[in-house]
């Protein structure tokens, strides 16, 4: 059986009185795409700078690919792309000039294959970095951690600043890169790009993982605002007993709730109607962290 391609035991990270991480263990195995989500300072960003040796643990044990971060990360590096949260670099380059120096770094990469990426992208290599929006700063990122096929991506809100289309085009990279047997290791706040690629989610609070699911799961507990557009009124009491349904607001024709969990019921109440429209917002995720949260703390008061 293949090494797991991350492995952390009991990661400890202090900053002086305070905890980045209060004893991670986190697992990632080959050729899988995994979630990692949390609130702004739950960890996600400290654990990535550990994975890849630009901070150093306080106490416990990280494995990467196999290898130990902070005596082989020459080593490592060459076969990790990386995408920080904060992408900066210097801003007189264009963005082919930059790439062409980084890919020569690594040995070479194919001018085609960072074209190809550009174009994919809708990113202009001649314009200097300094000239680009944030989005197009990002799409230079996304395409140097990608562009020499690493067996480990690491990236943390790989796509910030980038367009919904954009993003799309990211989620299919993605996709590509799990099928040629890369490992995707991802910190997101977009919950529609975790869904649509990741095998896994880990969910991080206070430095530590209070839950690890399989992406299903995931959806089951997404929270969504719903609004549905009937052509007649319709009574409330069919809606107010559909599982996972709450703050049901019914006004002439249009249904307001939200819906925690699957759909399926819903619908099967709202097809008893002629339904107009139908609007399924993007699942919240500091509503889904409360949901763990509280599964977490309910499990901790049983034991």
């Amino acid at each position: 059986m293949a090494d797991p391609a991350i492995r952390t035991e009991r990661l400890v990270k202090t900053y002086g009185r305070n905890r980045g991480l209060t004893g991670l263990d986190l697992q990632v195995e080959t050729a899988e795409v995994y979630g990692f989500l949390g609130p702004n300072g739950a960890g996600k960003s400290t654990t990535i700078r550990l994975l890849l040796d630009l901070i150093r643990p306080t106490s416990g044990t990280v494995r990467v690919l196999g290898l130990d971060p902070r005596t082989d990360g020459v080593a490592l590096r060459r076969r990790i792309g990386y995408l920080a949260g904060d992408f900066v670099v210097d801003g007189r380059q264009t963005g082919r000039e930059l790439l062409t120096y980084l890919g020569n770094l690594r040995g070479g990469v194919p001018r085609t294959r960072i074209a190809e990426l550009a174009e994919r992208l809708d990113l202009d290599l001649g314009r200097r970095i300094k000239g680009l929006s944030k989005g197009n700063r990002q799409k230079v990122g996304v395409v140097q951690a990608f562009m020499h096929s690493p067996e480990l991506l690491i990236l943390d809100e790989p796509t910030s600043g980038l367009d919904p289309f954009l993003q799309q085009e990211f989620v299919t990279m993605v996709r590509e890169a799990k099928a040629a047997g890369q490992t995707v290791f991802m910190s997101s706040h977009v919950m529609s790009e975790v869904q649509q690629t990741a095998d896994r989610v880990g969910i991080i609070r206070d430095g530590r993982l209070v839950a690890v699911d399989g992406v299903e799961q995931l959806r089951d507990r997404a929270v969504r605002r719903i609004e549905i557009v009937f052509d007649a009124p319709v009574p409330a009491t069919e809606f107010e007993a559909v599982p996972g349904v709450s703050d049901l607001t019914i006004s002439g024709h249009r249904l307001r709730c939200r819906l925690d969990g699957r759909a399926d019921p819903l619908i099967k109440a709202a097809s008893r109607h002629t339904v107009i429209s139908l609007l399924a917002e993007e699942p919240d995720l500091e509503e889904l962290f409360f949901t763990y949260y509280r599964r977490e703390e309910a499990d901790r008061a049983a034991v």
